[in-house]
């Protein structure tokens, strides 16, 4: 892992301090089985703010295809809701058309949940559009594998404290692909940066913001007057026990600490200050400032962090350097079952996998996108059967196009569609701009697409959109608009026919039915049409209905799609 990281680390010049190069040469703990080795020939400090990202060339071209727009240098323009502000401001990267964005990472102890997508899906469409606009983005998300949570799940299933988080990580890195999140230009891992981390702490230490005792380090927030700017909360309302370490040698309850002694059955590393292991704030700290510098342009996660987390990153950062500085941070809402925040801590949760299992990763990302990223949203079993049903009518809408235009010799020009097809074109680009520049409103971006979609099913199956003029050329030109937006929003399939018949499994899944048993059940309903049984053959309608299998009749006969069931419908209604 140290490998790879380091191809993207780039220092001006090698760091060696061979006083302390021994601290850095071994993890110790003191029972055997745990015992690891890492090798680090330099202590690593990066002073470059923006680096190589990832690559995602298919956003970059989409900018030149949004040339409907009246004012195309409005595409420009982003505004960001700022945390530290508490108010929307106009985003401008501190280096001109390059971003430098940390994101804190999930602490790979289990299998990921609801909360953690909406998290890192929110961050993607982030990333997507600041990558759509022409920004070089350098997107670091860590790994947090050294932990409290991951120590004790490791001691109970006797297991490596290291090979337990890398294999969360990589389930994690599962995860993320189906959800269809690109992947960050770095993911740093604390267990691979000790020597950062130690080197912060030292100097935090040595410009007086923190102290000592008995192999501990703690940060003195009295030490730093704008402790609680970000969240608002005064050092009076930081009652031990809630949310710091209860710890009577400390200064002030609410100092936090840096550094934690090596205790029995835990790994350790060698530090200045005895065997131990860092706490959990200095991590992002110091790696946020190893890959992006100690002045970058966004910070996020959820809005669970902004207190302690990130109020205490601010701290250590600006403590270890007096030029720290993050220009925006973004938090997006908390995911919500029955009005109470999701969470393994209070055991109402579900995972990824758990959802996935019945729902198609699309019809999850658009319900989690569904939401604007600042507002939590709820978790309901209708609220994803209508998602599901969104992307079912998306895919079936543009796999429809794609068959007539494959039938017509391929594609055709789209240099002189209709004034009306161009209006519609034209309103969707402008309104799909102005909310995604609007702080990433994607609920509005979202609803800009039915109108396109509407036409292109127009012009797809009624008499009078088959006869209209340069028809072949309004679908590919509606195609293509739609196509650009579902890509920026990280919703577009590689195959529209596979998604599709994903989706048909997945409600089936849901339905607990087989492919057979509906094409059984549809053969005895058109049984019971021809002997002029119709109240059966609208019994067998009805209860597939209410599994969610929608019957759809045609001169070419009889097929299913999934649908919405009956009892979720109506409670859609009442909830809309």
């Amino acid at each position: 892992m140290a490998t790879t990281l380091l191809k993207y680390y780039r220092p001006p010049f090698p760091l060696y301090h061979p006083s302390h190069s021994l601290f850095y040469n071994k993890i110790f703990i003191r029972v055997p089985v745990y015992v690891r080795s890492f090798r680090f020939k330099f202590r690593l400090r990066c002073f470059s703010s923006i680096l190589t990202n990832t690559s995602c060339s298919e956003l970059g071209p989409l900018v030149d295809d949004f040339r409907h727009t009246k004012e195309p240098e409005k595409k420009r323009q982003l505004w960001l809701y700022n945390t530290m502000s508490k108010q929307k401001e106009l985003f401008k990267p501190k280096v001109p058309g390059r971003v430098g964005m940390y994101v804190c990472g999930v602490t790979a102890y289990d299998l990921s949940h609801i909360g953690h997508a909406r998290v890192y899906v929110s961050f993607d469409v982030l990333f997507r559009y600041l990558k759509f606009m022409g920004y070089e983005v350098n997107y670091v998300r860590n790994f947090t594998d050294v932990d409290d949570k991951i120590i004790a799940r490791a001691n109970q299933l006797g297991e490596d404290p290291i090979d337990l988080s890398r294999r969360y990580c990589e389930e994690f890195h599962h995860d993320m692909a189906s959800l269809q999140c690109l992947t960050p230009s770095v993911e740093p891992r604390v267990s691979d940066h000790l020597p950062q981390i130690i080197d912060m702490i030292k100097q935090i230490l040595d410009n007086k913001f923190a102290y000592t005792i008995d192999g501990d380090v703690y940060f003195s927030v009295d030490k730093f007057p704008d402790y609680g700017r970000l969240s608002g909360r005064k050092l009076e309302d930081n009652r031990a026990g809630e949310r710091v370490a209860v710890d009577s040698r400390k200064k002030n309850p609410a100092d936090f600490a840096l550094w934690k002694s090596a205790k029995e059955g835990e790994p350790y590393w060698e530090s200045p200050w005895g065997p131990g292991r860092p706490g959990w704030h200095i991590e992002c700290s110091a790696m946020s400032a190893a890959y992006l510098g100690h002045s970058f342009d966004i910070h996020g996660g959820g809005m669970d962090l902004v207190f302690p987390h990130h109020e205490n990153e601010i701290a250590q950062s600006c403590a270890a350097c007096d030029r720290s500085n993050v220009s925006y941070w973004i938090h997006n809402g908390f995911v919500t079952i029955d009005s109470e925040k999701m969470s393994k801590s209070l055991g109402n949760f579900f995972t990824i996998r758990q959802v996935l299992e019945v729902y198609h990763p699309m019809a999850l990302r658009l319900f989690l996108i569904g939401t604007h990223y600042h507002s939590p949203i709820n978790y309901s079993d209708v609220q994803l059967e209508s998602a599901s049903d969104r992307v079912y009518y998306i895919y079936q809408t543009l796999q429809d196009c794609e068959n007539v235009l494959g039938a017509h010799d391929g594609r055709r020009p789209e240099d002189s569609i209709p004034p009306r097809t161009e209006s519609c074109i034209s309103k969707f680009h402008d309104e799909f701009l102005a909310s995604m520049s609007d702080d990433l409103h994607t609920p509005v971006a979202l609803a800009a697409m039915s109108d396109p979609l509407k036409m292109m099913n127009d012009l797809l199956h009624t008499r009078k959109g088959k006869k209209q003029e340069l028809r072949l050329e309004s679908l590919v030109a509606l195609e293509k608009a739609v196509r650009n937006v579902l890509t920026v929003l990280g919703l577009m399939p590689a195959s529209y026919t596979e998604a599709l018949l994903q989706l048909k499994a997945k409600a089936l899944k849901r339905a607990n039915l087989s492919e057979d048993g509906v094409l059984l059940k549809i053969e005895e309903r058109n049984t019971a049409r021809k002997n002029k049984e119709y109240e059966k053959s609208d019994a067998i309608r009805r209860d597939l209905a209410a599994l969610g299998i929608a019957l759809m009749d045609s001169p070419e006969g009889t097929t299913w799609r999934p649908a919405i069931p009956l009892a979720l419908q109506e409670q859609l209604v009442i909830e809309t």
